[in-house]
Order: structure tokens, then sequence, then C-alpha cells
């Protein structure tokens, strides 16, 4: 059984502790994009962004063996990837990064630093991000296929970052119109994420769901305690109850809300799913995830 319970209210919503803005740089398209919904994060809390453009060791050690190949995106053809050539293009890259992250940021009025770093890249983003900070990156980069399975630097950070973590993708269709906060009914964590969504409501101007997974229907104050809050903050907003079964049925309650962006803690009972990886990599809309 589904219990749902709408608020509204035209008052002007609060935003969440505001750190900086990280964005993960690399030069693909979807990076690109990812700068974009980061510089415009940033200019909503009026807050500074760094830039993080990583050249990766391991393919740097690649290049040195004789045997290793690249093969190309677009033509599938295999060919020598030689150290002397990958050097050149990472320093384009990091050239490419840096103009398109000052030109970004300088539409807005806001202020921007690029950290170059060599080693792997989870890891240094790991030595540079703090908790109130926001890291935003594409869910894949050159390697992968925007609606395919997650990244290895993605998969890292969703379960090691100390604040949230933005994986960013195209928005869907029209249809999708809601921001979607997914807790357990039990769960210490759904502050943040509660907050999270109600900020991200109130920026994009979309109304909020709640999905509750509990294994019956919760007390009723649970759901008027998270509408008191969003009425507060200005956001129309409803809660429903579902089932805690599979990672699936989940995907299929989000796809019946309509939703535009995900927000859920990594505490989430949905994580410990063994389909939590195939939810989140089917899931082709930008994702939010909260420590």
């Amino acid at each position: 059984m589904v219990a749902t319970v709408t608020a509204t209210n035209d008052q002007p919503g609060s935003s969440v502790k505001a750190g900086r803005v990280l964005i993960l740089l690399d030069g693909s398209p979807l990076s690109l994009a990812a700068l974009e919904a980061a510089a415009e994060i940033a200019l909503a809390r009026n807050t500074e962004v760094l830039g993080v453009f990583v050249e990766e060791t391991n393919l740097l050690r690649a290049a040195g063996y004789g045997f290793a190949r690249e093969v190309g995106g677009s033509s599938g053809l295999a060919r020598p990837l030689e150290a002397a050539a990958l050097e050149v293009r990472l320093q384009a890259l990091a050239e490419q990064a840096r103009r398109s992250l000052k030109q970004t940021m300088a539409r807005r009025g806001l202020s921007q630093t690029l950290k170059l770093c060599r080693g792997r890249v989870a890891e240094e983003v790991l030595n540079l991000v703090q908790p109130d900070d926001l890291v935003v990156l594409g869910r894949v980069g050159w390697s992968g296929i925007p609606g395919g399975r997650l990244g290895s630097t993605a998969r890292v950070l969703l379960r090691q970052a100390p604040g949230d973590v933005l994986l960013w993708t195209a928005p869907g269709h029209r249809r999708q119109n809601r921001v979607v906060v997914l807790l357990n009914h039990d769960q210490g964590a759904n502050h943040r994420a509660v907050r999270a969504g109600a900020e991200l409501a109130h920026r994009s101007n979309q109304p909020l769901s709640v999905l509750i997974r509990a294994s019956s229907e919760g007390e009723q104050e649970v759901a008027q305690d998270i509408l008191r809050y969003m009425e507060r903050e200005g956001i129309s907003a409803r809660v429903r109850w579902i089932p805690v079964a599979s990672a699936g049925a989940a995907l299929r309650a989000m796809q019946e809300e309509g939703a535009s962006h995900l927000i859920v803690s990594r505490t989430c009972s949905v994580f410990a799913d063994q389909e939590a990886d195939t939810l989140l990599a089917e899931l082709n809309l930008p994702i939010t995830v909260t420590p």
C-alpha cells in the first residue's frame, strides 16, 4: 500500500551548507556537460569552483610496454600506445580543461582554479575533497558509453567521498520532472539526503518525491516531519512508502514518479543489493549520492 501526502508553499527555500564544487575534467564530452552543471550549482550556492585534471599513472605506465595498444572510439582500430604521443595528448587535454573551466566560469562571474595531478584519479580526488564539498563528474569518461556501466572512478567516489557526489548525465525527456529522494525508514543519514533534495528542487523549480523503503507502511509521523520541512522550504512534495524488495522494484517506483534526478544516501539499503550497480547504470539520469 502506498501513502501519499502533498504539501505546497511559495516561500523561498534555503540551501545546504556550501563547500566548494569540485569538477573532474578529462576532456570527454560528458565531462564538459558536467562542467556546465557544476557551474550552475556553484552560481546558485555562490561558492568556489575547483577543476581537477588527473594524468592517470596506470595509463602512462601501460604506454611503456611495446605490446600496449589503444582502440579508437569511433574507428575501432587498434594502434600502438606510445608514451611520447600520450604525453602530448594529455598536455593538450589539460590545456583544453583549463580553457573550458575558465570560459564556463567567466560567463557566470565565478572564480575558479584548476588543479593538475598525476596519479590514480579516485585517489587524487579523495586527497582534495572535504566533507562539505560537492564532487561533480560524468558517469563515464572516454572509455565508457553514456547510459552504460559506471566508470571505475565513479564507483570508488560514490563509496568513499566524504561529501556529496553528483554523477552527471544528460537529463531525460520532458515527462521526467520530479526530483526523487530514496530513503530507508530507519536511516540515520536521511537528513542530509532530504536537505540535498530540497536544495535541488528549489534550484530547478521542480516538485519533489520522497520514496521510503520499508517492510510495511511506516508511521505517518515520519512522512509528516518530511512534509513540514518541505513546506518551510517552499517545496511542493509528496511522500510514498515502497516495499523493501529488489533494486529493480526501486527503479520501477522512480520511473513511475517521473524522476529527473535521484538523490540517495550511500547507507541506503539499496546499495546492499547485488543489483545496485545495475540500478545506477540503468538510471540514465543525474544521481547525487550523499554520505
